[in-house]
């Protein structure tokens, strides 16, 4: 099996350069883990239109609100061991992991990008129905087979979703290596993952946050998008993909926490915790206002 190549981004990665791509050897112990969290994240808030519609072809960074929401989950999660730090590559969600990550690497997956809307990116609701008159709620009503014009299906985003999952699950041993798999059609060029590195102790500060724990359980980090984040979660859950507009909220920079036990597959996740932004309220205030 061909070793898998993974796109990196360190602490000094200029924000409109392309990531470094480097080889990662595959790991030496091949012990399945008992436990994987995922902690899943969405970007802070970009530097575009409140109620345009961002997916993967326009690519802009934070606001400075978006870095704030971005700092406050830093401080949220200060103390606590994180493994790994996986992000989109697109600048909103790079420039929230590399807030989060103070210093640490960063990895970079490409099946992470955010649902590509086609034509719609940039537009209102409003334009959208200026344009498209009446496919906008036809699309609504089953965003997972329906296209955006020139866009991506939610049953495509899905694929990528899951292979990414079935991937981070073999590399962090809590499925065995079967050998190669086929990618899916939506599966853009890059971004395989590795299998978890062993552990350096030589490089433990730089790779951890906090005291380590159990050397069988796992906790990795995913910063992607509104849109991927709720179909990741619709695959990991079970729940039909044309429903994730419906069923699942993703609000910028949450907390939600996915656990994954030893032979877990991508569909059998348990829910933790959910879009939990309490590190962005104040005192006394409801955290899931």
């Amino acid at each position: 099996m061909a070793t898998p190549r993974i796109a990196m981004t360190c602490p000094t990665h200029a924000m409109n350069e392309a990531p470094t791509t480097m080889t990662m050897a595959p790991s030496a112990s091949h012990t399945l883990s008992s436990m994987l969290d995922l902690l899943l994240t969405r970007h802070g808030l970009p530097d575009a239109g409140e109620t345009a519609w961002l997916g993967s072809q326009l690519d802009v960074g934070l606001r400075p609100e978006g870095r704030q929401q971005a700092e406050a989950l830093a401080g949220r999660l200060r103390g606590v061991r994180i493994d790994r730090i996986i992000a989109s590559p697109m600048l909103r969600a790079l420039e929230t992991a590399q807030i989060i990550a103070t210093g640490r690497p960063i990895e970079v997956d490409e099946r992470l990008r955010e649902r590509d809307y086609g034509r719609w990116e940039g537009l209102t609701n409003t334009e959208i129905d200026a344009r498209d008159p009446g496919l906008l709620a036809r699309w609504d009503a089953d965003p997972a087979s329906l296209p955006t014009p020139g866009g991506e299906t939610g049953d495509e985003v899905a694929a990528r979703a899951r292979s990414f999952l079935l991937d981070l699950l073999v590399a962090e041993n809590i499925l065995p290596d079967e050998g190669p798999r086929p990618r899916p059609r939506a599966w853009a060029a890059g971004g395989s993952l590795a299998p978890a590195p062993a552990p350096d102790p030589a490089a433990a500060s730089a790779t951890t946050i906090g005291t380590a724990g159990a050397e069988d359980e796992r906790r990795v980090i995913v910063v992607a998008h509104g849109t991927l984040n709720r179909i990741l979660l619709c695959v990991a859950l079970g729940v039909p993909v044309r429903d994730y507009r419906r069923r699942f909220t993703q609000d910028r920079t949450n907390l939600t926490v996915l656990r994954y036990e030893h032979g877990d597959g991508p569909d059998g996740a348990q829910l933790i915790l959910a879009n939990d932004v309490s590190h962005l309220r104040a005192p006394g205030e409801a955290p899931w206002v």
